[in-house]
């Protein structure tokens, strides 16, 4: 029976992500996907938080036929601090997971998952294969962890896996020390989606009354990002909109970008919404700030855009922009962000346009996840399929 037991670091709703859209082209498998855990001191620092202690409780949901998810049990805090409470967190979640496989009739799944911490897990849960998907430099986060521990947990892991993916080169390399299978598979698009942003459609209500030229971001507004550049940019052209559409992560100095009228903050819109938005725009923004998270980050946002063959101002940040760099507009700095952004705005080449597009054909989430059940399957942790 060919089974998957996917072990994610963020829930299947509201935003998808590699992990939801990976597991939603392996149609053919049976796969139970769980939500991660939260902390018990979680409703301290969210209030919403306090809901999601009980989620493991309630009812399962069906995305497909085949396709279920789950909640995990909440766990003690400082479990990438100390790792014996990793230890012991993980324990509890392996005998629930055991529960649930028995539930489902699943033996010996194979095991697929994101998260250094499971690194004390995986010899607690029988299973056929084990798949480590490593989308982020975990150690780098900062907050309540030591880099250290989680450097280690992560070395275990990937030591201990049947196949590692990472989603740059440079983790890919990293991670190649303890597991030579390692190999960089980049974040995609959903290409059919976001090519919609290409063509005309309905202006959102929330941004009739935004003028044009509109320069828009989409993602993540957390403390990664380059707010200088963009700063620097609204303050020297206060007749360009700026549109942010997304959440607002902790850490992220927001105030002087939100003191400045040419700057509207959108809040998160579900991704099916994005390519009206994305219609909207004149230019797509990829802005992170130099840093070792930055460097190791594989934007979804970027290949959204590139599927829209909308022109796009990056920064040099993350290294794998710069394989576009013939395709979109690089600003190393402040002075130079506001350049391309004006010459963003003068570009009128549609040969450009439709190769930005093909890129974003090329990247899309059916090639990403066709690269991945090649390697599986040529190492036969997936059966070949008929």
């Amino acid at each position: 029976m060919k089974q998957i037991v996917c072990l994610a670091t963020s829930p299947w709703h509201p935003i998808p992500t590699r992990k939801q859209q990976v597991m939603e082209r392996l149609t053919d498998f049976e796969i139970l996907y769980f939500d991660p855990s939260v902390t018990y001191i979680a409703p301290f620092k969210d209030g919403a938080a306090k809901e999601k202690l009980k989620a493991y409780r309630q009812p399962e949901e069906t995305i497909r036929p085949g396709l279920t998810v789950c909640a995990l049990p909440p766990v003690l805090p400082f479990f990438n601090k100390y790792r014996f409470i990793n230890r012991i967190n993980q324990h509890k979640i392996a005998r629930y997971l055991r529960k649930k496989m028995a539930e489902h009739g699943f033996e010996t799944p194979i095991l697929w998952v994101y998260s250094p911490v499971c690194a004390d897990l995986v010899d607690l849960v029988p299973h056929s294969a084990l798949v480590y998907d490593c989308v982020d430099r975990h150690s780098a986060y900062g907050g309540l962890m030591d880099p250290k521990v989680v450097d280690e947990m992560e070395a275990d892991l990937a030591g201990k896996a049947d196949q590692v993916f990472a989603t740059a080169q440079s983790l890919a390399d990293d991670l190649k020390r303890y597991n030579p299978t390692a190999a960089f598979i980049p974040n995609g698009a959903n290409f059919e989606r976001f090519l919609e942003g290409s063509r005309e459609q309905p202006c959102p209500e929330d941004l009739r009354d935004v003028p044009h030229p509109i320069l828009g971001f989409v993602g993540a507004l957390q403390p990664c990002i380059e707010y200088g550049f963009l700063e620097r940019a609204a303050r020297e052209h206060p007749q360009w909109s700026f549109v942010f559409i997304g959440g607002e992560k902790p850490g992220a100095n927001l105030a002087p970008l939100k003191a400045l009228s040419n700057c509207h903050f959108l809040g998160i819109r579900k991704n099916e919404q994005l390519p009206k938005y994305l219609a909207q725009f004149d230019v797509c923004l990829n802005v992170f700030a130099a840093g070792d998270l930055s460097r190791d980050v594989s934007p979804l946002k970027f290949y959204e855009y590139l599927a829209t063959g909308k022109p796009i101002v990056s920064t040099p940040q993350p290294e794998q922009v710069l394989k576009y760099a013939r395709l979109i507009h690089v600003a190393p700095d402040a002075a130079s962000f506001s350049q391309c952004c004006q010459n963003a705005l003068r570009e009128h080449d549609t040969d450009l346009r439709e190769a930005r597009i093909e890129a974003g054909r090329a990247s899309s989430w059916d090639a990403r996840v066709e690269q991945m059940r090649q390697i599986l399957e040529e190492r036969r942790i997936f059966p070949p399929r008929k």
